[in-house]
């Protein structure tokens, strides 16, 4: 008997943390269960291939939002190459409505609801003939061939659905990651707790309200495994990582004391909830060793209450900024659009409300109907409709139309490219002091790549400077107050960021000749600057200065760009003024 787990991940460098789970809980059985793991990028047919060759005779899926319009693709053709394989499906996308998807996909055996470990277990010993009948099994659902084989009975009558399986202490788990060397350079999953205390209506965790801490001893036992193999990145599942103060501050010093500079850790927080003692400690922390995920999504206080969010915005901004304000720690804020009473007015002013606190990247995310959460039964009241396809991502609401929707998906993709990539940081902080707001500057950059015929397009890295470039051309051509001057101004702001990044050997023709090195060449060699690594520039404005007042502030200096030195939160160059004119 062989039992094969399929993982269909979002990209090659991520883990599955269910499968491997499952796999360590069920070890006593080790010899008859192995992972296959795909991601969306590959086709169905590699897929195919890839379970076809395992010859299981048990093959369970892991399902979510992402795969799942793939995975039921594949299982319609694997039935066919192996008509007597049992198929079962588990994770978050199948666990809600159970009975509708064997109803639906006549491929499938069952389906494992809920958590996943104590019933994959019972079920590996189905498998195996030990004394184990399916409906003994917790948390499961299946078609019954026994009830099926009677005259006359319908499918909808031969599907079994058991009890409820009850939540296990997480101190049961063994560690999921039994050979680091098969995860070198991938992003690790890793959870020290499960569930949330929260409610959010558009929230899977919203089912299941409370929260298990697993014990933190184990915890450190594990985290040392991922930094004695200097694993790159640790990305911590659990849903809100500090609502348990000391058991986050238990967690961030151990990582603190056990850096190897080389680790990264993510965690999603609530910031709000941060005190001045977790504050004080994030601060000392060395640069690039954690980052944040906070979760604000909406500004709108009509909206929070709707979607059963208590949020005190005041003290996220607050706790935010100061962060910031330590530079060493990357921070990510999320907002979501098609949210209940939001309009676009309001979804402005929640983006300029977030944007304003300037975090390393700026998720605009749309609304998922997710099956299970609350939020899919007060779609009626809100006239929110979406698609019925996963990922079921918002289509309109009462307040947002369809039209809206696609307005703020072109503003999305402006923020991800120009503000996300942080390789346009000083030149959109000049180009926020031309517009109202901030979010009307991605809007205009999106209806002028959409009047161009550029937003269709693939572009490179620098021939979306090039478009920065034409873009303000074309905006102060269309305004009369202003002149060449801004032109001269934001045209080297944008080499400043050019230079900055992208680790130049030559620049751009547009920007004109490169500056004649061998005057320099004393300068440099005082700064022991390396050729290979190093680049020169001259500019007549003090680009920063420019960038953060709008103005046009002359100052005629040789700025060297050591992209050996880089800042471990954004990458950009060490920069150097040799010579001040």
């Amino acid at each position: 008997m062989k039992i094969l787990l399929v993982a269909v991940d979002a990209k090659y460098i991520h883990t599955n943390l269910a499968v491997h789970s499952l796999k360590a809980y069920s070890e006593i059985y080790g010899d008859h269960i192995n992972i296959a793991q795909f991601s969306i990028n590959h086709s169905k047919d590699d897929i195919l291939r890839g379970i076809y060759l395992e010859q299981a005779d048990v093959v369970a899926f892991s399902c979510y939002i992402w795969n799942i319009g793939l995975i039921l693709r594949v299982i319609k053709s694997l039935r066919k190459i192996q008509p007597q394989v049992k198929i079962w499906f588990g994770g978050p996308e199948v666990s809600y409505y159970p009975k509708e998807y064997l109803l639906k996909y006549q491929e499938l055996d069952g389906i494992v609801i809920g958590e996943g470990e104590e019933t994959f277990y019972e079920l590996t010993q189905y498998y195996l003939n030990e004394g184990r009948s399916l409906d003994s099994i917790d948390g499961i659902a299946y078609k019954d061939s026994a009830k099926l084989q009677l005259l006359n009975e319908s499918l909808s009558n031969g599907i079994t659905i058991t009890s409820p399986r009850k939540s296990m202490a997480l101190d049961k788990l063994p560690f999921a990651y039994e050979n680091m060397e098969s995860h070198k350079n991938k992003i690790i999953y890793y959870e020290s707790s499960r569930g949330c205390p929260y409610s959010c209506s558009y929230c899977l965790s919203s089912a299941n309200r409370g929260v298990r801490l697993r014990n933190l001893d184990l915890v450190k036992k594990e985290l040392k495994i991922f930094l004695d193999n200097m694993v790159p990145q640790v990305k911590f599942v659990d849903r809100t990582f500090n609502c348990n103060k000391s058991h986050a501050m238990e967690i961030w010093r151990f990582i603190k004391e056990n850096d190897n500079g080389i680790t990264n850790f993510h965690f999603e927080i609530t910031a709000d909830l941060l005190s001045q003692e977790e504050l004080k400690l994030l601060e000392s922390l060395r640069p690039g060793l954690i980052q944040l995920e906070i979760g604000v999504q909406t500004t709108n206080p009509d909206t929070m209450k709707a979607i059963k969010r208590t949020v005190d915005f005041k003290t996220l901004s607050e706790n935010v900024k100061r962060i910031k304000k330590a530079h060493n720690i990357h921070q990510h804020l999320d907002l979501i659009a098609g949210l209940p009473l939001e309009d676009f007015a309001s979804f402005e002013k929640s983006f300029n409300d977030v944007y304003g606190l300037k975090p390393d990247q700026l998720q605009l995310g749309f609304l998922k109907v997710l099956k299970g959460s609350i939020i899919e039964k007060d779609c009626k009241e809100y006239g929110i409709v979406y698609n019925d396809e996963a990922p079921y991502e918002v289509l309109y609401t009462n307040h947002l139309s369809y039209d809206e929707i696609l307005e703020l998906k072109g503003i999305c993709d402006m923020v991800e490219v120009y503000y996300n990539s942080g390789q346009f940081a000083y030149s959109m902080e000049y180009l926020e002091h031309f517009f109202d707001s901030p979010m009307k500057l991605y809007q205009s950059l999106y209806h002028y790549y959409h009047k161009k015929g550029l937003y269709t397009l693939a572009h490179s890295r620098m021939r979306r400077y090039e478009i920065l470039l034409d873009f303000f051309k074309d905006l102060i051509a269309s305004n009369k107050e202003k002149s060449s001057l801004e032109w001269e101004v934001f045209k080297e702001i944008i080499l400043f960021d050019l230079c900055l990044r992208e680790g130049l050997k030559n620049r751009p023709d547009y920007f004109g000749p490169p500056i004649e090195y061998h005057k320099y060449r004393k300068i440099c060699d005082e700064q022991k600057a390396s050729r290979a690594r190093t680049h020169l520039e001259k500019f007549n404005y003090d680009v920063i200065s420019c960038a953060r007042t709008g103005k046009a502030i002359k100052k005629n200096h040789i700025i060297l760009f050591d992209y050996g030195s880089r800042d471990p939160l954004n990458n950009s160059a060490k920069i150097k003024i040799l010579l001040d004119e």
